[in-house]
């Protein structure tokens, strides 16, 4: 993936035209270097020649399935972030996008603003994946994933060791939506269920968001997971 040293280098895969046109503008109008195809093959020999820094995929593809090409890219192994666009309102499809590999996930219609939003969080997860500071800040939030230390607005705030596990499980993959089944399988060994994890979100709210009601960290995605809001710049 690129680190600075040029442009990043996004693939667009998608069937139809004007949402090809209308990513390829806005896209390189943010400096990126922008490919496209609308065959799921495309992706998968993109991502073995490790041609790309992003791959946008649509689910919906005349020769093979964005659920398979997923499969596909993961298995080669490629560690490129994939952004899913997808106009399916089908939760579980989202869900099992996310649990084979896939990093996020936009829903049509999007606007540009959203995506390079997406983008952004996807890259600096990769980044952190590669070995980024154990230290994690955001706001004012601060989690030390060395000392196993947090703190709310400069104070240091105390967790159950699964409370704790969770939480850092969600640092350690901030920006990304880490899907109800990666979560329980994770941290308890899939030998729960959702609405537990549910109670240990909202105890979790409770310790580090300002307003829980109204939370700013740690962000529900309706029916697939939960996301932690992305690490402040460096």
């Amino acid at each position: 993936m690129s680190t600075g040293a040029g442009p990043l280098r996004v693939l667009v895969v998608d069937d139809e035209p004007a949402i090809r046109r209308f990513l390829r503008v806005g896209l390189a109008a943010q400096g990126y270097v922008v490919s496209e195809s609308e065959e799921g093959s495309k992706a998968i020999d993109t991502a073995r020649r490790g041609g790309a820094d992003m791959i946008l995929l649509d689910l919906g593809l005349p020769d093979i399935d964005g659920i398979e090409a997923i499969r596909r890219i993961r298995a080669i192994p490629s560690a490129v972030p994939i952004i899913v666009l997808t106009s399916r309102d089908d939760e579980a499809v989202k869900v099992e996008a996310l649990d084979l590999g896939a990093d996020d996930f936009v829903t049509k219609p999007f606007g540009i603003d959203e995506l390079l939003a997406r983008i952004r969080a996807a890259q600096r997860h990769r980044l952190q994946q590669q070995g980024e500071s154990p230290v994690f800040r955001c706001g004012d939030l601060g989690i030390d994933l060395v000392r196993r230390v947090v703190t709310v607005r400069g104070a240091e705030v105390k967790f159950s060791p699964r409370e704790y596990e969770v939480l850092r499980l969600m640092a350690a993959h901030a920006g990304k939506v880490l899907t109800h089944r990666f979560i329980l399988q994770a941290v308890w060994g899939g030998e729960t269920d959702v609405q537990y994890l549910r109670i240990y979100i909202r105890a979790l709210r409770q310790k580090i968001e300002p307003d829980p009601e109204r939370p700013t960290h740690i962000l529900t995605e309706t029916g697939v997971g939960y996301r932690l809001r992305a690490a402040d710049h460096s």
